[in-house]
């Protein structure tokens, strides 16, 4: 009965499905073996006449009775016989490659990624990483446009030191579309502790670094560091130029109206002050080209989650990939922080993050907004952020889904297969309306 239940079981099944490339080549087995068979029957038929072999043939294949019946009992026999075959074949298959791994189950998966959405994603640090970590689980066709105006901690020093782009956020996304083992992923995301010159550097950073020396270019290094970890999709710059990023500040104080300028994306977390505008310097920077390719023959556009001004908002800022957006036909969408960032977006709304940005992006190019609803959690108590609430008033500029994205392990961020789970159930729905 187990062995039964085994055999009909989905997974089994699996092999029979549309696109695996497994049916035609059974199928060519199914008529080889049949034409071998017809091949060694006229053999056997020209060497042995003997009367008892034929009888006992005849009655083996049924050849007394009438077509229709003979026929019925080869179809089944032959059914049984090829169905048990496919089982003890998926079974050797799979215990060969490990106990816990269905070979069937990773074709058909890995066939469904194939046949993904174009996807681009475009922000930076550790909200980029995370959105990526639950679509990689849905298509390979993925394209993460990640901000190059990081200039704090081991990519600023990389950067200062050795003129490369800074590669923090590049090695986050790496890791996080990474399909090679998790020990690889592991070693690439270390951060030395101590040592001369080391400390505070992660091992991913100073590999990327090392292979931007190696290839002559930053975008080459990129490419070969995805192949060793066998990362699903490309992780592209928005701009290959030298930029920093600017903010614009106003007092804490209402009655003064100054503002002040801020350079470095680092400077502006810790400023601390209410934020006007951002914006890059040089200001009008070319857009890496792959970026605007991606962008225009892209299905699904996502930007976020991630800290506003200073991961999502710096892609937005180079105009030639500002232009490809508007021009874009793909469906956009924008994933809202599940708390405020210290120092950037403090007692920010829902509503507020998205004015932000049609700010700065313009309006139209953005209608739909994910947010979080599960506000049934607390952060740490050291923590300065807090939790983003809608305001709740009707806004006729975008729509607003919202929805349980919290991880609950870490309730400040958004949990990826949740997140991935809702953008795909949205992207559905409107395809298919």
């Amino acid at each position: 009965m187990n062995s039964l239940t085994r055999l009909f079981n989905r997974s089994t099944w699996k092999w029979l499905y549309i696109g695996l490339g497994i049916k035609r080549w059974l199928l060519l087995l199914g008529i080889g073996v049949l034409v071998l068979g017809l091949g060694v029957a006229y053999i056997v038929g020209s060497f042995f006449t003997a009367s008892f072999l034929i009888t006992s043939l005849n009655d083996l294949t049924l050849l007394v009775v009438n077509h229709p019946i003979r026929g019925v009992y080869l179809s089944i026999a032959g059914v049984l016989m090829a169905a048990i075959a496919l089982f003890k074949l998926a079974e050797s298959l799979n215990s060969a490659l490990g106990e816990k791994t269905d070979l069937a189950e990773i074709l058909y998966r890995q066939r469904a990624r194939k046949q993904g959405p174009k996807i681009v994603a475009m922000g930076g640090g550790t909200g980029l990483s995370t959105l990526l970590r639950g679509l990689k689980e849905q298509t390979d066709r993925l394209t993460a446009i990640v901000t190059v105006a990081d200039d704090g901690g081991s990519s600023g020093r990389l950067r200062r030191d050795l003129g490369v782009l800074p590669p923090g956020d590049f090695r986050q996304c790496i890791a996080a579309l990474a399909d090679s083992e998790p020990l690889m992923t592991s070693l690439f995301q270390y951060r030395f502790g101590e040592g001369s010159g080391l400390e505070g550097h992660s091992f991913g950073n100073l590999f990327i670094a090392a292979m931007a020396g190696i290839t002559g270019n930053f975008e080459r290094a990129l490419l070969e560091s995805s192949r060793v970890l066998a990362v699903r999709g490309q992780i592209l710059p928005s701009t290959l130029q030298n930029v920093t990023l600017c903010a614009e500040t106003r007092n804490a104080e209402p009655s003064d109206h100054r503002l002040e300028r801020v350079a470095g994306e680092s400077a502006i977390t810790h400023r601390g002050r209410p934020i006007e505008r951002v914006y890059l310097e040089p200001e009008h920077v070319p857009a890496y080209p792959g970026v605007v390719r991606a962008i225009l023959d892209a299905d699904l556009i996502i930007a976020g989650p991630g800290s506003l001004y200073t991961s999502v908002l710096p892609n937005l800022l180079v105009e030639d990939l500002r232009h490809a957006l508007a021009s874009s036909h793909a469906r956009k969408v924008y994933i809202c922080n599940v708390a405020t960032q210290p120092g950037e977006t403090d007692d920010f709304t829902v509503e507020d993050h998205f004015d932000a940005l049609t700010q700065h992006v313009g309006k139209g190019i953005f209608s739909t907004v994910i947010a979080n609803n599960n506000f049934y959690f607390s952060l740490p108590d050291k923590s300065n952020s807090k939790i983003v609430h809608p305001r709740g008033d009707m806004n006729p500029d975008f729509e607003m889904i919202l929805t349980d994205l919290v991880d609950e392990s870490m309730p400040w961020r958004h949990d990826p297969n949740k997140l991935a789970k809702e953008i795909f159930k949205w992207y559905n729905e409107r395809k298919s309306s």
